[in-house]
């Protein structure tokens, strides 16, 4: 593994690059923004993820309710201390129930690509149907995380979750929880903090490969 080191600070032209070498949870970015208006924009950006033909079949909820997350934490496998302590946790959830779902394609696509997405359906089974829904939300949580850093928060992914019990837990009815993003506002709130490991990847030619 080659170590990476993250910087100090983040000042808000940096480029993509840096970003992503400092997407861990110790790192000390700058931003002014308060919290509070650092998790709005959050959300924000999150509203605009892309996915395929628009669909958005999600729904991402933001929980700082301590008892909430208390309880979500006891159905969060090996990630209960980071959710107990995160200042937010997210939780990214696709949808589950197919024919709530068509009522929401065919009030929100225009006519062709609800066109498209029924011809697709015909000949797609549910659970590939899902599995290609689930996909989607992992483009929408790839965006969340990078943004996370981008604004200065300190950004966790917990995939370790049971679905039926947040299912339960967040009074879910056509949605099913696949996956969360714990966020801290501070360094010293972080799970990792005390770790103080520097980002390690397996070297660049082995993963990166170019047919020119």
């Amino acid at each position: 593994m080659k170590s990476i080191k993250s910087k100090d600070y983040l000042n808000q032209n940096m480029n993509q690059l840096e970003l992503n070498q400092t997407l861990q949870s110790n790192s000390k970015n700058y931003n002014p923004l308060t919290p509070d208006e650092k998790i709005e924009e959050l959300k924000r950006i999150l509203h605009l993820a892309p996915s395929s033909m628009n669909m958005q079949p999600w729904q991402f909820t933001f929980v700082k309710n301590k008892s909430v997350k208390h309880k979500l934490a006891l159905s969060s496998v090996d990630n209960a201390e980071k959710i107990n302590q995160a200042d937010v946790l997210i939780v990214f959830s696709v949808v589950d129930n197919l024919d709530s779902f068509q009522l929401v394609i065919e009030k929100e696509l225009p006519e062709g690509l609800q066109e498209l997405y029924n011809n697709i359906k015909n000949f797609t089974s549910e659970s590939d149907l899902k599995i290609w829904f689930s996909k989607q939300v992992y483009i929408a949580f790839s965006i969340a995380l990078g943004t996370a850093v981008s604004l200065g928060l300190h950004p966790t992914p917990l995939e370790d979750i049971k679905p039926e019990k947040y299912t339960e837990i967040l009074n879910m009815v056509d949605y099913k929880p696949i996956l969360t993003l714990a966020i801290n506002f501070e360094t010293e709130n972080d799970f990792f903090e005390s770790t103080d490991k520097p980002k390690t990847r397996r070297c660049i030619e082995d993963v990166i490969i170019n047919i020119d």
